[in-house]
């Protein structure tokens, strides 16, 4: 059950990662509406977490449940993807990064929902509804930005190339017990790969941006092995809950 654990956790990491760098936006989006979108996919990716992090401490049967997993676990014992943790404090950044992480999240939970695992389907079945708004709300951000003004299609090509040296370990299979594939309950990473990549690059294309020619970023957060800036991250998301421990409201 090790493995099963390790993979629920590494996804619901990546979701509650992603969760809180997306409420950062939250009065700060540059127009009302936008605001409440970002809010919303927030609310969508903490949802998954919420689900994701519950059945982990069943598979784990240690007494933990999700706000466990989510407030009392130290930075080195964190499996997201190094893209969802650090700062995204620009709006083409953001954008960028959210095309990339819902087309590979559409992908992996179109392909999750048909697990051998009941309760990995369920979640899977559902949340598949919602990265499909949030690819597409991402779209058409790309789009607009990259397709309008000079500032724009600089802004916004420059985000992209700042997110994409980060994508590749969405893909990197190392971290998975090959088991859970084989009995047909987890998605191998690197299947998604092709996927993932002819999707974006047409958006890319109908954004007129170019698909950025970068040096791959190592990075190794299913490994526990972060950037500086999720320590930080988590020191305002845990601060509240290991302030007062026990505490019920």
């Amino acid at each position: 059950m090790a493995g099963l654990f390790g993979y629920t956790l590494a996804l619901a990491d990546d979701a509650l990662i992603s969760a809180q760098r997306m409420s950062w936006w939250i009065s700060r989006a540059p127009q009302l509406e936008e605001d409440v979108a970002l809010a919303n996919i927030g609310l969508d990716q903490l949802g998954q977490a919420r689900l994701l992090l519950a059945y982990a401490g069943e598979v784990e049967a240690a007494g933990r449940g999700e706000d466990d997993l989510a407030y009392l676990r130290d930075e080195r014992e964190f499996r997201n993807v190094c893209l969802v943790e650090r700062e995204q404090t620009d709006f083409g950044v953001t954008m960028a990064r959210l095309l990339i992480f819902s087309a590979w999240q559409c992908e992996l939970y179109a392909a999750l929902s048909r697990s051998a695992d009941a309760t990995l389907a369920g979640v899977a079945g559902k949340a598949v509804k919602e990265v499909a708004y949030h690819l597409d709300h991402a779209s058409r951000w790309v789009v607009r930005l990259g397709d309008g003004t000079d500032v724009s299609h600089q802004r916004m090509q420059a985000g992209l190339d700042a997110e994409w040296p980060w994508a590749a370990e969405l893909f990197d299979d190392a971290f998975l017990d090959t088991g859970l594939v084989d009995s047909g309950v987890a998605a191998l990473p690197s299947s998604l790969r092709d996927a993932v990549d002819a999707g974006v690059s047409a958006v890319i294309d109908e954004a007129t941006l170019t698909r950025p020619d970068v040096a791959t970023h190592y990075s190794a957060g299913r490994d526990g092995r972060h950037t500086e800036q999720l320590g930080f991250l988590l020191a305002e998301m845990q601060h509240l809950a290991r302030s007062h421990p026990g505490a019920t409201w």
